[in-house]
């Protein structure tokens, strides 16, 4: 059997993945598919019992480096969430622009997030 191996980055991307799903869920209720609602909802469960053990693995400094890397993740989708609310602002998108720019800019601040940890 391999070693335990948990890392605080992979833990935040984690984190910031949920975050991600559970912004798109506003579109799926609006919707009424429940079907994929369901089914958004059961993987945002099962990530976040991974995530679980993951940081139960982690060591104490890695707990004290996941907490700088939280606020770094929260701050970058808030980011993706203004930008994407701002993009669809200026474009007159037509109905429902704030679910569209909710789960857009979720994803797009994931993704920078992970670039920028890819980066360092």
């Amino acid at each position: 059997m391999s070693a335990r191996s948990a890392s605080p980055e992979r833990i935040s991307l984690g984190v910031g993945l949920c975050a991600a799903m559970l912004a798109t869920l506003p579109r799926y209720v609006a919707g009424g598919h429940d079907t994929r609602l369901v089914l958004m909802l059961g993987g945002v469960v099962a990530i976040a019992a991974v995530m679980g053990v993951q940081w139960r693995w982690l060591s104490q400094a890695g707990r004290k480096r996941l907490s700088g890397l939280l606020r770094r993740l929260a701050a970058v989708l808030a980011l993706g969430v203004v930008l994407a609310l701002g993009w669809y602002a200026a474009v007159g998108a037509a109905q429902g622009w704030a679910a569209l720019g909710l789960s857009h800019g979720a994803t797009l601040g994931l993704l920078l997030y992970a670039v920028t940890l890819w980066r360092r």
